[in-house]
This record gives C-alpha cells, structure tokens and sequence, in this order.
C-alpha cells in the first residue's frame, strides 16, 4: 500500500510542479492544490499506515492503554490543510486582482505592466 501511494505522491508532486510552470493563473492554482494534497499524503504515508486505536485517554488512566495511532501526523496534516486553503484563497483574491488591474490572464505580462 506504501509503494502505491508514493507513486501517487510522485505524480501529484510531477504534475503539480508541471502546472506550476505554465503561464496561466489558473493552472498556477491547480498545481498548488496538487502540490498541497502530495505533501499531505507525504506526512500520512510517511507516518506509517497501521490500524490503531485513536489516542484517548481514559479517565482514570495516565496513557492510553495498548496500541494507539500516532497523534502527530494528524496534527500536520490538518494544519497544512489550512494552510494551504489559505494559501490558496489568497493567490485566487490575487490573482483576480490583477485581472482586473492589468487586463492580462498571462503571468509574464503582469510581470512587466504595474502601475
């Protein structure tokens, strides 16, 4: 299972990393979407795939009794999540606000016009 989703990671990066090259916004924002959902699944494969009890503590215990999953990478995972909506959100907001002040949807022609 680990060997299948680093294929999936490695053609998530390739074309994410693709797009990101292209000359338009739209295909800019695809490819950071598909490089933010690669790293996830990074962290998750990196992580390790084992079935395990969520990591509860009962009441009267210290730690969790027996095999428990490893809280950490669901942690990352779900602050890169954000981070990369966020991320994504903005370049969107950006993107159409240079639309709309220069005119352009191509990137190498927002670089030369500005006010």
């Amino acid at each position: 299972m680990e060997t299948l989703l680093a294929i999936v990671v490695g053609v998530l990066f390739g074309a994410g990393v693709y797009l990101l090259l292209r000359r338009t916004p739209v295909k800019l924002v695809i490819g950071l979407a598909l490089l933010s959902n690669a790293v996830n699944l990074l962290i998750f494969t990196a992580a390790g795939l084992t079935r395990a009890r969520p990591p509860l503590v009962p009441v009267d215990a210290l730690r969790p009794e027996g095999v428990t999953a490893d809280p950490l990478p669901q942690a990352l995972i779900l602050t890169a999540i954000v981070i990369s909506f966020g991320l994504l959100a903005f370049t969107l907001v950006l993107f159409r606000r240079a639309y709309e002040v220069l005119g352009t949807r191509d990137i190498d022609e927002m670089q030369g016009g500005g006010p």
